[in-house]
């Protein structure tokens, strides 16, 4: 009988050592180098866009307006002559706003807080100068969107493009309903 000892049968790293034999260790190698972090994005402002961006496009999933095309509404209870007079521009603006240059999500924010102003100082004629669009590869953002925002908004009578003086299919005149 030997007595080289022989590894019980259910240590299987033992038996997997003495199949083996004796191992050389390596010699230890460095971590590799771990992947550069990503760049910081601004993740909100991204999905702030995004979601402005489909809001908008949600808008406007109807007509769209035209560069050279005239805003007008009026609600049923504003008699026609009306409409037509502030298209003349027979009614003084008390305030203005310009959103040339504010992006669509801006300008809706901007022009809400322009109405509820408007309407809380009593005034009732105001102009709003969005553009012609003619920058804005054939459809006018901010024209169509202060067209969507308008008819949406109760306090908001009437509305029409300003005469060629006044600024033409780049401004509209707006009619408040007093307080």
């Amino acid at each position: 009988m030997s007595h080289d000892r022989k590894p019980p049968e259910d240590d299987d790293a033992a038996l997997f050592r003495s199949a083996i034999g004796p191992v050389r260790e390596l010699p230890p190698i460095e971590a590799p180098p771990s992947p550069p972090r990503p760049r910081p994005r601004a993740r909100m402002g991204e999905r702030d866009e995004a979601e402005a961006l489909g809001e908008f496009k949600a808008l406007l999933a109807g007509e769209l307006l035209e560069a050279g095309d005239a805003l007008r509404y009026r609600r049923d209870e504003v008699p026609a002559r009306v409409l037509k007079r502030l298209g003349q521009g027979q009614y003084a603006a008390q305030d203005e706003l310009d959103l040339h240059s504010a992006t669509a999500a801006g300008a809706e924010a901007l022009l809400r807080r322009f109405l509820q102003e408007a309407r809380a100082a009593g005034l009732p004629c105001v102009r709003i100068i969005h553009g012609k669009g003619l920058g804005s590869d054939g459809v006018p953002i901010l024209k169509n969107v202060v067209d969507r925002l308008l008819r949406q908004r109760a306090d908001v009578l009437a509305y029409h493009s300003a005469p060629p003086a006044q600024g033409g299919t780049g401004a509209v005149l707006v009619l408040l309903r007093p307080r």
